[in-house]
């Protein structure tokens, strides 16, 4: 008998790798990452609007580099042990404090840009803690010879939340900002940012309850228990092979765009002050303040990124992973000096900020390398340790970056450092392109396995 004809809806599932738990996967990542995205983005333009200093701002991204590096290992050795499901609800409201926290940091005063880097402890979660679990559950969901591709169908979702959460937060600048194209005042922009917050709440706590009640846990791989630092030394030093030349490359590559990349909000809004006034058909003229123009070029940036993941993951079964993760390296690699160098005009932002958006082409297939050679039951442990080695190894980038880019003078001593944006941005480039030929000489080509 013949069998009958697959639907619509079947082709879409077959298409995007979308079974049952990574569709719900990935719609709680659209809910978060839109939060995230649409604040984490701006926090630097929020905290120097707030007081902060340049070095302040690169203390803040080192301090997200620590959260980084301690939130992934414990959180997936958890996510192995309890199952996803109950673990990443209790991450998801723990994120929802963290934006609560950031909302009402104005109305404490001087206390205002601490209670940032407090927020962050708890913002984080979903996206840090979870990162174990998120990556288990595509593992334990999707046949091997797809992972890339499951991983671009949850990329998707995410990216797509990368795309709307900048678009809703420039609209948002747009309503508090003059007339004109000028920089906003520094009040405007915290008033605005509150706005911001307030929507990123309402995501975080849809996207919470989302994954609790549609996610199936019956099919969660349970890890052995948790049995302290001994297992943690043991997770690291039992790292597939495969494993080494990738994290090597990659954290050379995180490294150097963690310089700088809680300063691109501030090049564009205050270095070159780049707005957008222009006259659409039937609309009339339109004015952008810089920072409302911001959330325009990331806009720019997650729509090229989502017109080219699905193909270039599918494309991976032809070409191989390696290829296309040394390509998204390489962009990473060069966009800092690319950006920082870009004459203060609307129409290059734009282009500069389509081309970035290859980057994130190459991160399904980047995540896949990771996973792949992890036994089932341990791809939290695998994906967090991975992330511990390399996030720990990250952690003083930011506050490198900011010593590069506002320099650094010592009581008593007055100016130790002339820093500037082009030194930071230049030397972020020179570490990433380090990183990048690294991966390509020594990287390996392998297939997912042990399954």
């Amino acid at each position: 008998m013949a069998s009958e004809p697959a639907s619509v809806r079947d082709r879409v599932r077959e298409l995007f790798a979308l079974e049952r738990d990574v569709l719900v996967l990935s719609v709680a990542m659209f809910a978060f990452s839109l939060g995230f995205q649409m604040t984490s983005r701006y926090l630097g333009e929020y905290m120097v609007a707030l007081g902060a200093s340049a070095f302040v701002v690169g203390l803040y991204g080192t301090f997200s580099n620590v959260i980084s590096a301690v939130y992934p290992y414990p959180g997936g050795a958890i996510s192995d042990r309890i199952g996803s499901r109950y673990a990443l609800t209790v991450f998801g409201l723990l994120s929802v404090v963290g934006f609560v926290v950031w909302l009402v940091a104005p109305v404490f005063g001087a206390l205002a840009v601490p209670l940032i880097f407090v927020g962050l402890v708890f913002a984080q979660a979903w996206k840090s803690f979870g990162l174990g679990a998120t990556f288990a559950i595509v593992k334990q969901s999707v046949p091997p010879a797809r992972l890339a591709e499951g991983f671009a169908s949850t990329e998707t979702f995410r990216r797509t939340a990368f795309l709307v959460g900048p678009l809703l937060a420039a609209g948002v600048f747009a309503t508090f900002a003059t007339t004109d194209a000028g920089s906003m005042t520094d009040p405007q922009v915290v008033d605005a940012f509150v706005y911001v917050l307030a929507i990123a709440v309402v995501f975080a706590i849809l996207g919470t309850l989302a994954q609790h009640v549609l996610y199936d846990s019956a099919g969660d791989d349970f890890g052995k228990k948790f049995e302290g630092v001994s297992q943690v030394a043991n997770d690291l030093r039992n790292l597939p092979p495969e494993l080494r030349p990738l994290l090597i490359g990659d954290t050379l590559v995180r490294f150097a765009n963690g310089m700088v990349y809680v300063f691109f909000v501030i090049v564009v809004t205050r270095f070159l002050d780049v707005g957008l006034s222009t006259t659409v058909p039937v609309v009339g003229t339109i004015d952008l303040s810089p920072q409302a123009y911001f959330g325009i070029l990331l806009g720019i940036e997650m729509a090229v990124a989502l017109l080219t993941m699905i193909p270039i993951a599918k494309l991976t079964r032809r070409v191989g992973l390696k290829p296309v993760v040394g390509l998204g390296f390489a962009v990473y690699a060069i966009f800092p000096t690319l950006l920082i160098v870009a004459p203060p005009d609307a129409g290059v932002l734009a282009a500069l900020f389509a081309f970035s958006g290859l980057r994130f082409a190459g991160l399904p297939a980047h995540k896949a390398l990771i996973v792949g050679p992890a036994e089932r039951g341990a791809g939290g442990r695998v994906t967090g340790s991975y992330y511990l080695v390399r996030n720990v190894a990250v952690i003083p980038s930011a506050a490198l970056g900011g010593v590069l880019y506002g320099g650094l003078a010592l009581p008593g001593v007055g100016q130790v450092l002339a820093g500037s944006p082009p030194l930071a941005f230049g030397a972020a480039t020179v570490v990433g392109l380090l990183g990048t030929g690294y991966f390509l000489v020594f990287g390996e080509e392998f297939a997912a396995i042990n399954e």
